[in-house]
C-alpha cells in the first residue's frame, strides 16, 4: 500500500507529522465505498487560523486528529460516479464539505450542508466537530461529493504559476471576501477590518478588490500591521490608549466607518490596558461602536460553542458579553458562520489567473516543507506575518 504522512494534533501546543492511512474512497467512520469521490496528490495546503485554536487547546478537539482543511491538488483516484473529473486535473477543495442535494446546498449554503455531519450542519477536513472527515495536511487525502465540491483550475501550467495566490481560494481569500461583501463595501465605501491575521489582510484585500475608498486595519502586532500597510490599508494599534474609534477619527475626520468586520473571532483581546486581556466580546463591541448607524458586520472571525480555555463559565460555551443593544438602536445587520466557499472561489480565481489582486502578496504566503509543519504552527501562534503554506511533495519549490 501507498504510504501517506500527515500533521497530526497531539496535545495543546504539540503536532507532529506522522505516517497516517492512505486515503481509501470510503465515508469516515461508516466503512461504506464513497463513489462520489477522489482521492488527491496534494499539491498545497496550508496552515489556518482555525487550526490555531485547536492546537492551542481552546476547542474540544481530539488528540490524533489530523488536521487541515485548505486544500489545492491533483486528482489521481476517481471514484465511479464521478462524471467531471479525471486523473490528472488540478483541483482547489472549498473548506466546506456539501452533498449538492439537500435543501441548504441547493440554496447555496453550502457551509451548512444537512448531509456530512450527523453532529450538526456544516462539515470541514480535519476540524473539530465537522463530521470526523480526515484533513488534508498531508501528502494525500479523499474528497468526498467530489462533481459538487471540487473548482477546477482551466490551464494546469498557467495554474501552477500562480499557485501560491490559488492555494487560498479554499479558505481565506473566499472567507475574507465574504467578511466584506457581508459587510456591504462597495466603491467609495470606509471600512474597519479587526484583525491583521491572514483572514483580517485577505479580507483588506477583498475591500480594495471591491472598490472600498479607505480600509483600516486594527491588530496588537506591529508586524502585521505593518503587513497591512504594504499594500495600501491605514492602521490602528489597538493597545494604544486611544480607543478605535479615536484612531479612526484621527483617520477619516469622524469615528465611525460604513463597514465593519471582525477577522479575529474569540480569542479576542480588549483594547489599550486592556489588550494583554483575553476579551472575547471585545472584538464585536468595538464593531458596533465604530460602524454608522445602519452599518453591516461582517463576522468571518470563528466562534464555538466549547472552549475549555475560556475566560469563564460562559465563554467556555460560547457566551458572550455582547453590547446587542447597542447593535439593535444603531440597526446593525451581522452576518455570521462559514463562509460558503463556492459562492466566491471560480471568480475569485478568475480575478488571480487575471492579476486583479495578488492575494499572496498580500497575506504574505511563506512556503514551507511539510516537516516544518510543527515549526510553521509555532511560529503563527507567536503572530508571525505570514500565511504558512505546506508544500507536501516539493510542488511549488520545483
Amino acid at each position: 500500500m501507498a504510504e501517506n504522512r500527515g500533521v497530526v494534533y497531539l496535545a495543546p501546543g504539540e503536532v507532529d507529522v506522522q505516517s497516517i492511512d492512505f486515503p481509501k474512497l470510503e465515508l469516515p467512520e461508516q466503512k461504506r465505498k464513497c463513489e462520489h469521490g477522489v482521492i488527491l496528490d496534494v499539491v498545497c495546503t496550508n496552515i489556518c487560523g482555525s487550526d490555531q485554536h485547536m492546537v492551542r487547546g481552546r476547542t474540544t478537539a481530539p488528540r490524533g486528529l489530523v488536521l487541515g482543511h485548505e486544500i489545492t491538488g491533483k486528482v489521481i483516484e476517481v471514484g465511479r460516479d464521478v462524471e467531471c473529473f479525471v486523473k490528472g486535473d488540478l483541483v482547489s477543495v472549498p473548506f466546506n464539505i456539501a452533498c449538492g442535494r439537500c435543501d441548504n446546498c441547493k440554496q447555496g449554503k453550502t457551509g451548512i450542508c444537512l448531509r456530512v455531519n450527523p453532529a450538526r450542519p456544516g462539515a470541514a477536513y480535519g476540524y473539530v466537530d465537522m463530521g470526523g472527515w480526515i484533513g488534508g495536511q498531508a501528502e494525500y487525502v479523499m474528497v468526498p461529493y467530489a462533481d459538487f465540491n471540487l473548482l477546477k483550475f482551466p490551464d494546469r501550467d498557467r495554474a501552477m504559476a500562480k499557485m501560491k495566490d490559488l492555494t487560498l481560494l479554499s479558505d481565506i481569500f473566499p472567507t475574507g471576501y465574504h467578511g466584506a461583501l457581508t459587510a456591504g463595501v462597495t466603491t467609495g465605501s470606509t471600512v474597519y477590518v479587526a484583525g491583521a491575521g491572514p483572514v483580517g489582510l485577505a479580507c483588506a484585500a477583498s475591500c480594495h478588490l471591491l472598490g472600498a475608498a479607505v480600509v483600516i486595519v486594527g491588530d496588537l502586532i506591529p508586524e502585521r500591521l505593518q503587513q497591512a500597510k504594504s499594500f495600501g490599508c491605514e492602521t490602528v494599534d489597538v493597545s494604544r490608549s486611544a480607543t478605535v474609534a479615536e484612531q479612526i477619527e484621527q483617520i477619516l475626520g469622524v469615528p465611525e466607518v460604513d463597514a465593519a468586520v471582525d477577522c479575529v473571532g474569540f480569542e479576542a483581546r480588549g483594547n489599550g490596558s486592556d489588550a494583554k486581556q483575553e476579551m472575547p466580546a471585545a472584538v464585536l463591541n468595538t464593531a458596533m461602536t465604530v460602524v454608522k448607524a445602519g452599518g453591516n458586520i461582517g463576522i468571518p472571525g470563528l466562534y464555538v460553542t466549547g472552549d475549555p480555555g475560556g475566560v469563564d463559565a460562559a465563554a467556555k460555551v460560547g457566551s458572550l458579553s455582547i453590547r446587542i443593544g447597542l447593535g439593535w438602536a444603531k440597526s446593525c445587520s451581522f452576518t455570521t458562520g462559514q463562509c460558503p466557499v463556492m459562492r466566491y472561489n471560480k471568480n475569485l480565481m478568475m480575478a488571480i489567473l487575471h492579476d486583479k489582486v495578488q492575494i499572496a502578496k498580500a497575506v504574505n504566503v511563506t512556503v514551507i516543507k511539510l516537516d516544518d509543519a510543527p515549526e510553521g504552527y509555532k511560529d503563527f501562534d507567536k503572530g508571525a506575518a505570514k500565511k504558512f503554506v505546506i508544500d507536501p511533495h516539493g510542488s511549488l519549490r520545483a
